[in-house]
């Protein structure tokens, strides 16, 4: 009876880590730290945003498989946990809620301006999991949280300046392409339990090409915009994003299953994420 527990709390800690989306919301606090330590923040509130936007991401994750818990049931999806049994119902959601509680908190530490930029964010995120996904109105929910995410850490440093205008103009298009690279590997399974959210509606080879469009427009608006970069760069940077679009346009249009446009449009993403740090910073 006494070695029970000690048996299925690992089990059930592995399933909390994976039901909280570990990639993408570990990607998302790295870009916010990294942006928040080009501002003139402290050490002690980069590392407060940073707990900040983590556990919003973990109140993100936790309460999509919450919300999704029957819906992953019938679709048979056995990789994610709470549908699996791993980890019971209540669990995660005592788990989201808590998160949500923590984001909350640690959010107003950064004060009034700050905890503004990362709670619609977060309630962005909670929206799309409460049933926005199922909407057209899916892609809006991410236009909302990436736009304003890059906003945060300039308005938690002394004095809440604004960022120049395309900083969350380019978070808003980097957020609209990643809601299609998470939604397009799942189009079959999210059919079958009747979630038709934007990429749905469009289907795999429009989705593809909206994607590449959204990440493209970031790669002309990184490359334009900054004030003082070097004529080269401002050529070559919307180039290679248009090129890359072009590319990704042509591949979706001839296989719309096939995962090289994908790849193409994450290699996008990529140099947007990267390109914003750099410029932001």
């Amino acid at each position: 009876m006494t070695g029970a527990p000690t048996r299925t709390r690992p089990g059930l800690l592995r399933g909390l880590a994976e039901a909280c989306h570990p990639v993408p919301g570990l990607a998302v606090t790295v870009v916010a730290v990294v942006l928040a330590v080009g501002t003139d923040l402290t050490a002690s509130r980069v590392a407060l945003l940073g707990a900040a936007v983590f556990t919003g991401q973990l109140s993100i994750g936790w309460s999509n498989d919450w919300v999704d818990a029957a819906r992953d049931r019938a679709a048979g999806r056995a990789d994610k946990p709470v549908a699996a049994g791993t980890v019971p119902r209540e669990v995660i959601a005592a788990a989201a809620s808590t998160a949500l509680v923590a984001t909350v908190v640690l959010s107003s530490l950064l004060g009034l301006a700050a905890a503004a930029a990362l709670l619609v964010g977060v309630a962005a995120g909670w929206a799309y999991n409460l049933g926005l996904k199922a909407t057209a109105w899916s892609g809006a929910t991410y236009l909302v949280a990436f736009g304003f995410l890059p906003v945060a850490p300039y308005v938690a440093a002394p004095g809440h300046p604004w960022p120049p205008w395309w900083v969350p103009v380019v978070g808003a298009l980097l957020g609209f392409g990643a809601h299609f690279a998470n939604v397009l590997p799942d189009l079959r399974a999210d059919a079958e339990t009747g979630v038709r959210g934007l990429p749905h509606r469009l289907g795999p080879r429009a989705g593809v090409i909206v994607m590449a469009l959204a990440l493209a427009a970031a790669s002309v608006v990184l490359g334009l915009a900054p004030a003082g970069t070097a004529t080269a760069y401002a050529l070559v940077v919307p180039a290679i994003g248009i090129a890359l679009a072009v590319a990704t346009t042509v591949a979706a249009l001839r296989a719309p299953h096939s995962p090289l446009a994908f790849r193409l449009t994450i290699l996008i993403a990529l140099l947007d994420v990267v390109l914003l740090i750099t410029n932001a910073t």
